[in-house]
């Protein structure tokens, strides 16, 4: 079993700055990718970014906005995302993939507004 815990969620204004962390513990050896994904109000949950080795992935709508990255010594995956908007608001969810089992952390909330 994979534990996830995230962090970082919060209120922000639009344009403004966030980051999330996802601290994974227990049976991490294998662990292959890690991302976020996030799920809007009404809306399917879809993904944001992921992280596999050196190589990053991003849907359309975060590039050059937000930065995956991973701290592997810790076994944390972060996202920074700047120049949020309206849109952004979601809860985020932290996922990993082992052994071809996929992850998924509590979640946690992003809400930007005014």
């Amino acid at each position: 079993q994979v534990q996830l815990v995230e962090s970082g969620g919060g209120l922000v204004q639009p344009g403004g700055s966030l980051e999330l962390s996802c601290a994974a513990s227990g049976n991490i050896f294998s662990i292959s990718s890690m991302g976020w994904y996030r799920q809007g109000p009404g809306k399917q949950r879809e993904l944001v970014a992921t992280i596999t080795g050196g190589s990053t992935n991003y849907a359309d709508f975060v590039k050059g906005r937000f930065t995956i990255s991973r701290d592997n010594a810790h076994n944390t995956v972060y996202l920074q995302m700047a120049s949020l908007k309206p849109e952004d608001t979601a809860v985020y969810y932290c996922n990993v993939i082992r052994n071809g089992r996929a992850y998924w952390g509590q979640g946690t909330r992003v809400t930007v507004s005014s």
